[in-house]
């Protein structure tokens, strides 16, 4: 099948010229059987329909700066900041260890941004992970597409902010908070962001900006309520108010599993940073866009996030701290405010983990319905359509499905703790063979013709790699002194979970593309479409008999 037109076209000179010289230049993937639709087309009529497909790609960007830094804002500044404080002072036993471990994660989260930044602004194109995957791991065929497939369908991302969002708003209404009152109203969360972007998905963006923009109006309160705190003034006793700066590392305990347990809140804290890489074939000027959203985003955060736990130590008591666990925000605005403020908090972290939600099934449908365009999953035309309403309305249910079911089937008690653990593990997995894949192209930049716009550097590279392999290794390390997180499961679900969630992608490999072939005595050929709303090409799976040669 021809190739479609160079993505100059598609988008600004700077985005098209990268994606183009990658095309050109780099090694190709595998390359399998693509087979012409049935039909001819007269030149005349193929040129005015390339014009309008270019014409209705083009109308397809329409993310530029602001949206991109804001959707990176959103995902990332969701409710771990105001909901994990709690639990990685108690993982740490101390509040300087608790402050240092979050300045591990800002420096893994500093060089995720780095490697998803080289990766993006060379292979400027929608997908994440998935594309840089597929670039490096081509053998056995199929198969990192099959991994990371199953890694994408069973996680529920936008489950743990939802459940969030149910505990505000219900902290916020004086409302005793229990197992389904919170879930009930975290469906009704989840339900409407899926909504929103599955049917005005112009209006759904400037919603998430909106919602970006309050957020770090928060961030700033509780940034200045930290300042007054330091200056003495709060609603408290003098023998209850907070000297947890004296003798910062007092009750440090230090075990491997309770400083990477509490690792993981903070990763989970940070995750978002490749969130605008999902999107970009919806970008305007897609590598320059992504060169200034990234890591302005990621560096205003982590200021941020430092300033905002220096505020909750400075206003709040460490044994209140423990107590309110991922209610600490509002234990600071009682303090610092008043009752009434601290009510007003509650709802302003419940529209910060809307918000959130919003970003993150925005990215993850777009995902599900990449796999759809690759003709990975079944029923792959229904998941790659952007039918009825111009947007990814199948891919964003099904990942309201998922994040539905692992939001209701938790025990209560574990269910935050467990789906932030079963999110953030995977990820590790995902991250170490990112990282492992770019420097492998770091290794062999000769042979693979590797000079992206933007390079993260082998140091950098080689430590986010290091970090995320201790972040899949060290959990199995048995908890001391009570430091299991859970209060009814194994220490160890949220590894073996992870680890079976993409092992199923391995088992869905091995049915579709190994022994189902053989059994039935025919290969797998990928067909090209294109799709007249959007002008994207989509692939699905045909099969063809063995030696029957080339359609």
């Amino acid at each position: 099948m021809p190739k479609s037109k160079s993505g100059a076209a598609r988008g600004s000179e700077d985005g098209s010229r990268g994606l183009a010289e990658w095309e050109k230049s780099a090694p190709r993937l595998p390359k399998y059987e693509e087979v012409r639709p049935t039909g001819s087309v007269q030149p005349q009529d193929h040129e005015v329909q390339e014009g309008q497909l270019e014409q209705a790609r083009e109308a397809k960007r329409h993310i530029g700066v602001v949206s991109a830094t804001f959707l990176i804002v959103n995902r990332v500044i969701g409710t771990g900041i105001f909901a994990t404080p709690g639990a990685i002072l108690a993982l740490s036993g101390s509040v300087g260890l608790s402050l240092f471990i979050w300045v591990a994660g800002m420096l893994i989260a500093a060089a995720g941004t780095a490697v998803y930044l080289e990766f993006g602004t060379a292979i400027p194109k929608n997908g994440g992970e998935k594309n840089y995957l597929e670039y490096v791991f081509r053998k056995p065929k199929f198969l990192t597409t099959s991994l990371y497939t199953g890694y994408v369908v069973l996680l529920g991302w936008a489950s743990g902010n939802s459940v969030i969002f149910g505990e505000y708003i219900l902290h916020a209404a004086n409302v005793e908070v229990n197992r389904w009152n919170q879930r009930g109203i975290g469906l009704a969360c989840i339900t409407a962001a899926f909504l929103i972007h599955g049917t005005a998905l112009k209006w759904g963006i400037r919603f998430q900006n909106l919602l970006g923009m309050i957020k770090v109006v928060i961030i700033l309160i509780i940034v200045v309520a930290g300042w007054v705190a330091l200056a003495g003034h709060l609603k408290l006793p003098d023998d209850r108010k907070p000297h947890n700066f004296t003798n910062a590392f007092e009750g440090t305990t230090g075990s491997a599993y309770g400083v990477v347990t509490a690792l993981y809140n903070v990763i989970w804290s940070y995750i978002g940073y490749s969130n605008a890489n999902y999107a970009l074939s919806e970008t305007k000027n897609p590598i320059r866009t992504l060169k200034i959203a990234a890591p302005m985003a990621i560096a205003v955060i982590s200021v941020f996030y430092m300033f905002v736990n220096i505020a909750y130590f400075a206003a709040v008591p460490k044994d209140e701290i423990l107590a309110a666990r991922r209610l600490v925000a509002a234990s600071l605005f009682r303090n610092v405010f008043g009752g009434t403020a601290e009510r007003a908090l509650s709802v302003f972290v419940s529209l910060s983990a809307f918000g959130n939600v919003l970003s993150v099934i925005f990215s993850q449908g777009r995902l599900v319905q990449e796999l759809g365009r690759e003709g990975v999953l079944p029923f792959s035309r229904f998941f790659a359509s952007n039918r009825p309403f111009n947007a990814p309305l199948a891919g964003l249910f099904e990942h309201w499905l998922v994040s539905v079911i692992i939001m209701l089937a938790p025990p209560p008690g574990d269910a935050y703790d467990f789906i932030l653990n079963l999110i953030s593990y995977p990820l590790a997995i995902v991250n170490t063979f990112v990282a492992a894949g770019l420097l492998h192209l770091y290794l062999n930049r000769k042979e693979w013709n590797w000079n992206p716009p933007i390079t993260a550097t082998m140091p950098v590279v080689i430590f986010f790699m290091l970090s995320n392999i201790y972040l899949v290794a060290a959990p199995f390390v048995p908890p001391e002194n009570g430091q299991n997180i859970y209060k009814t499961l194994p220490y160890w679900i949220h590894c073996v979970v992870g680890f079976g969630i993409i092992a199923a992608g391995a088992v869905y490999w091995l049915v579709w593309a190994v022994i189902l072939p053989r059994i039935g005595g025919y290969e797998l050929v990928r067909e090209m479409t294109v799709d007249e709303i959007d002008g994207w090409e989509s692939s699905v799976f045909a099969k063809r008999a063995v030696g029957s040669g080339r359609r």
